[in-house]
């Protein structure tokens, strides 16, 4: 079974987003984690806009990288830009993919403005977890053959 970790900065909005649609779409075929430089709490507009997707992200929490230290996973994906440039210590991994995905928190504006960025960045998130899987089980396959 592949071992896949999504990193981010705060592991609030885009890791969350990108674990839930990972543990949808994969349908447990692979162990799926996520985890942030920093741990800021998943944030409730990410919640309700996975949720309008129905997709449930309630059980999933924030944490820091240090957690999975000594763990290797097939995949690391980072989805900022901040998270593909550090080091991680202590964690390995065979294949690295970043995805350079906005962050909908940094978003100024009104509640309902807010959470339009967060559909938005949502799509962005599913549209590339969904290349993501596709391009992994196109190696499966091709390593099976």
């Amino acid at each position: 079974m592949k071992k896949i970790l999504v990193l981010c900065t705060g592991n609030s909005c885009r890791s969350q987003m990108a674990e839930g649609y990972l543990k949808y779409y994969t349908q447990n075929s692979a162990e799926i984690f996520s985890a942030g430089l920093e741990e800021h709490g998943v944030n409730p507009l990410a919640v309700k806009a996975m949720e309008e997707d129905s997709i449930d992200i309630t059980g999933q929490y924030s944490k820091r990288i240090n957690v999975f230290r000594g763990q290797h996973f097939d995949y690391l994906i980072t989805v900022c830009d901040e998270a593909t440039k550090k080091m991680l210590k202590g964690i390995s991994f065979r294949e690295k993919i970043h995805f350079s995905i906005p962050d909908p928190a940094a978003f100024q504006g009104s509640k309902e403005s807010k959470l339009e960025e967060f559909r938005r960045v949502r799509e962005i998130v599913r549209k590339n977890m969904l290349k993501f899987i596709g391009k992994a089980l196109q190696e499966n396959t091709e390593a099976a053959a």
